[in-house]
């Protein structure tokens, strides 16, 4: 599977193989757990953030491993968001700091 990810005028195909997403459902429920605890959604805190504000945080995590080279992250990022989000397959990640301002296509 395949996620397009726009970041301002970037664009880049990331390849999710579909044994990494069965692979790891564990540590996506694992995620999940963590994240029922409350998020930092940008500026604020969120106590119960829903399914997209949770794909938000994970696309704001894809950003942050594309910057620094961390493969394994991106990868595990972008396998959490096409697992919780079927059928997306482009993510515009906002690079304000705005998690909001991402959306999934």
């Amino acid at each position: 599977m395949k996620l397009n990810i726009v970041i301002d005028s970037y664009s880049m195909d990331l390849d999710i193989p579909g044994n990494f997403l069965t692979q790891s459902i564990e540590t996506f429920q694992r995620l999940d757990r963590d994240m029922d605890q409350g998020v930092q959604f940008g500026r604020e805190w969120l106590d119960h953030p829903d399914q997209q504000q949770r794909c938000q945080v994970a696309a704001n995590k894809l950003l942050t491993a594309l910057e620094t080279d961390n493969h394994q992250l991106a990868l595990l990022s972008a396998g959490y968001i096409v697992h919780r989000m079927p059928g997306v397959h482009r993510v515009r990640i906002d690079n304000s700091g705005e998690m909001l301002g991402t959306v999934f296509e």
